[in-house]
């Protein structure tokens, strides 16, 4: 039961938030001209990423529900009754526990920066398309608020003839391009559009005279047509743990980052811990029998604060080591020690005041509660 909770919650919030996500993407195919299949493609790419921060707290809803049911239907009195002891009751929940934990940990130490790495090659072959799919000819198209991207028609084999360019995006300059003709192409990791016989006029505001670069051959990154980050060095959560493990140094980026970079890792490593300590929560929460709704609704009730409260420290945990080495012990120590407290909770080590106990021989269940 609680493994068919945990798919269902799972499948349902990861739906729900991708196509949240996937209807702000969808100028992709309004006005980008791409696609259903790149569409698919760029928004499918941000799964993983989903799946590793819903799946712990779908865990924690599927053991919450198979307990409360447990409880509901009276079993849990009846397997109390009988003597079971909670680590035989953990025992089912623990293994389902360490499963998630290891999807998890392959979401978020493997399959999730090759996601965020693939989906930053795709943007910027989707700005490479942008010039081909919907720019018209004769038309002067805003490609950025600034950017403005005009060319006279199209000659044979994609070639564009006539361009005029005007990048005034940045309020301290206004760069002009003018060129006879152009052609988008592309290697493995960035896209170009190659102007051919033109001139680059570029007026400043400290500098009335403008500056004319007559060119005969010119090459221009498809990706200033994007987002400010395209074109960047790879973020540190689009490296590979292994770039993480071993940062380049030579590499100014990551010289200036490595705060960034440690905390990136730490926090890949530390994932798999919540969804092991959300799972004891909710095992600490309702693994005892209760007689009562009301023990079950406070229970239930501290369980979600519990969960809101770790997983919140634990993002402010990951701020601080970017900056502070300390923070980094810190950050395995949350989920170490809620699946301490909670595991105490569960085992008897700190008494609840809403537990039944053990039948007496001559006696029936007591309640409290």
């Amino acid at each position: 039961m609680a493994s068919l909770s945990f798919l269902a919650a799972l499948s349902g919030l990861t739906g729900v938030i991708w196509v949240t996500q996937a209807l702000k993407d969808f100028d992709l195919l309004t006005s980008k001209g791409q696609s259903m299949l790149i569409f698919f493609s760029a928004t499918g790419l941000i799964i993983p990423s989903l799946v590793m921060i819903i799946a712990p707290i779908a865990l924690f809803a599927a053991i919450l529900f198979t307990l409360n049911k447990l409880n509901s239907d009276s079993e849990l009195i009846v397997m109390s009754a009988a003597g079971l002891s909670p680590g035989r009751l953990l025992r089912p929940f623990a293994i389902l526990m360490v499963i998630v934990a290891l999807l998890v940990g392959t979401m978020s130490l493997w399959i999730m920066p090759s996601s965020f790495a693939l989906l930053r090659n795709l943007l910027s072959q989707i700005r490479s398309d942008f010039l081909s799919r919907v720019v018209r000819e004769g038309q002067f198209t805003t490609l950025d608020q600034g950017f403005v991207f005009h060319y006279r028609e199209r000659g044979p084999g994609g070639a564009l003839r006539g361009i005029f360019m005007q990048d005034r995006r940045d309020p301290t300059r206004t760069n002009t391009y003018i060129a006879e003709s152009g052609l988008t192409i592309s290697n493995d990791k960035d896209n170009y559009l190659i102007l051919e016989k033109g001139s680059m006029q570029r007026q400043t505001t400290t500098n009335r005279d403008p500056i004319i670069v007559v060119f005969e051959r010119y090459a221009i990154d498809l990706s200033q047509f994007g987002e400010s980050s395209e074109g960047a060095p790879l973020k540190p959560r689009e490296r590979s743990t292994r770039a993480l493990l071993e940062p380049n140094l030579a590499e100014p980026y990551t010289r200036a980052n490595l705060g960034q970079m440690r905390s990136e890792l730490h926090d890949r490593l530390v994932n798999p811990l919540y969804a092991l300590a959300f799972g004891m929560i909710a095992f600490a929460a309702l693994a005892q029998a209760r007689t009562t709704r009301q023990g079950r609704g406070i229970a239930i009730l501290g369980a979600v604060l519990m969960l809101i409260a770790v997983r919140g420290l634990g993002f402010g945990v990951a701020a601080l080591a970017a900056r502070h080495d300390w923070a980094v012990a810190a950050l395995y120590l949350f989920p170490l020690a809620t699946m301490g407290a909670a595991g105490a909770y569960a085992f008897g080590l700190l008494s609840p005041s809403t537990r039944i106990k053990r039948p007496a021989p001559r006696g029936g269940l007591t309640a409290a509660g």
